[in-house]
This record gives structure tokens, C-alpha cells and sequence, in this order.
């Protein structure tokens, strides 16, 4: 299963990027994206936000996933 959260704050670490930083291009306060980190889905809308401001198309890991699950019952996994 996917944690969102967990890859979305990997990824502003990743660019050594601060949390402040990440909400105030968020348009949040602080404690919304420690929010966010604890989330194991997120609402579509966000992650689009997500990912213009971080430069990364988390909708990808969700394909990822979606096109693991196809061949594993492809193959009669």
C-alpha cells in the first residue's frame, strides 16, 4: 500500500527543502503539512498542488501501482 505522506516529505527532504518553505508555497500553516506527512491518502487537488510546487508527479506512484497490480493478474498472480 502507498503512503503518500511519507513519499511527499522523502521528497521535500529529498530537496532539502524546509517545511516552511513547502507551506508557504502550500498557502498552509506548518502544522497542515505535518498533516500531510501522517497521511496515507490525499485528497487529488492537493497532490496536484503537491506536485507543481515539489516538481514531481506523485499521481506516477499511483500509476506504478495501478499498472503492478494489472500484470500480477495478468500473470494469475
Amino acid at each position: 500500500m502507498i503512503h503518500i505522506g511519507k513519499l511527499i516529505e522523502e521528497e521535500l527532504r529529498r530537496q532539502e527543502r524546509s517545511v516552511t518553505w513547502f507551506a508557504d508555497k502550500l498557502c498552509c500553516e506548518r502544522t497542515n503539512v505535518y498533516s500531510i506527512f501522517k497521511r496515507q491518502s490525499i485528497d487529488t487537488v492537493l497532490l496536484l498542488r503537491i506536485s507543481l510546487v515539489l516538481h514531481r508527479n506523485f499521481f506516477s506512484v499511483y500509476l506504478e501501482e495501478l499498472e503492478k497490480n494489472e500484470f500480477k493478474q495478468q500473470n494469475g498472480q
